[in-house]
C-alpha cells in the first residue's frame, strides 16, 4: 500500500492529527527561513556598525547620518539603534541647564537598556513556537500512533482469525502519524537551538557595545561638567 492510501485510509482523529503536524511544519520552516534571513542580517549590520564607530568617526556626524537614513523611511535596529538611543539621550540631558554627570549618564545607559530589550524581544519572535512544535509534535504524532493501534486491534474483534495481514495496514497508518511527528519536531528543536545561541551571541555583543559606549559618554559627561564649572567661574 502506497504512504498517500494509508493516510486516506486513517480514521478521521488520526488524520487531524497528521493535518495539524504538517502545517506546525510548513509554519516551522516558514519561521526557520525568516529567522535565519533576520538573524544574519542582524550579525552583518552589527560587524558594519561597530567597525565605522571604531574608526574614530565624529559621534555627532554619525547620529546625523543615521537621522538622514530615517527621513527616507529607513528603519535603523540592531547596535545602531542602540547606540542612537543612548546619543540621544545623552544630547537632550546635556541641553539642561543644571543637570549633573551622573544624571545624564543615568538617563543615556537607562535609554540603551530599554532599546536592546527591545532589540532582544525582536530576535527572539517566533522562537517559542520552534520550541513548542520541537517539544510537543512527538507527543501529538505519539497520540495519533496510539489512537490508531487501538482501532486497528478493536477491528480485530470482527475478525474470525487475526493475521498479519489483517493488523498491519492500520499500524502503518498509525505509524506515519509518530514519522509526521518528528518530521516536524526534528528541523524544530535544530533550528531553536542554532538560533538562541545566535541571539545569546548578538545579546551580549549588544551589552558589551553599550558598556564601552556608556564609558565614552562617561568621560564626556564629565569633560562638559568641569568646562561649564570653568565658564561660569571665569
Amino acid at each position: 500500500m502506497s504512504i498517500y492510501s494509508l493516510i486516506s485510509s486513517a480514521s478521521i482523529l488520526v488524520q487531524i492529527v497528521m493535518a495539524l503536524l504538517l502545517l506546525a511544519s510548513v509554519v516551522s520552516w516558514v519561521f526557520i527561513i525568516r529567522r535565519a534571513q533576520i538573524l544574519s542580517r542582524a550579525k552583518s549590520e552589527a560587524t558594519i556598525f561597530e567597525e565605522q564607530f571604531w574608526s574614530g568617526v565624529d559621534l555627532n556626524t554619525l547620529y546625523k547620518e543615521g537621522n538622514a537614513r530615517t527621513v527616507d523611511g529607513v528603519e535603523i535596529y540592531g547596535l545602531e539603534g542602540i547606540f542612537r538611543a543612548g546619543f540621544k539621550e545623552f544630547s537632550r540631558l546635556s541641553l539642561q541647564v543644571g543637570a549633573d554627570a551622573e544624571a545624564i549618564m543615568t538617563g543615556a545607559q537607562r535609554a540603551m537598556r530599554v532599546a536592546a530589550t527591545k532589540e532582544e524581544e525582536m530576535l527572539e519572535t517566533n522562537l517559542p513556537f520552534l520550541a513548542t512544535v520541537a517539544s510537543a509534535s512527538p507527543y501529538v504524532g505519539l497520540f495519533g500512533t496510539v489512537w490508531g493501534i487501538m482501532n486497528s486491534f478493536r477491528g480485530l474483534a470482527n475478525v474470525h482469525q487475526a493475521t498479519l495481514s489483517v493488523v498491519a495496514p492500520g499500524i502503518a497508518e498509525a505509524l506515519i502519524a509518530t514519522a509526521m511527528g518528528l518530521f516536524a519536531a526534528i528541523p524544530a528543536v535544530i533550528a531553536y537551538n542554532h538560533f538562541a545561541a545566535k541571539v545569546e551571541s548578538l545579546v551580549t555583543g549588544y551589552d558589551t557595545f553599550a558598556e564601552e559606549f556608556a564609558s565614552i559618554l562617561h568621560r564626556q559627561a564629565y569633560l562638559n561638567a568641569r568646562k561649564t564649572e570653568t565658564d561660569q567661574r571665569g
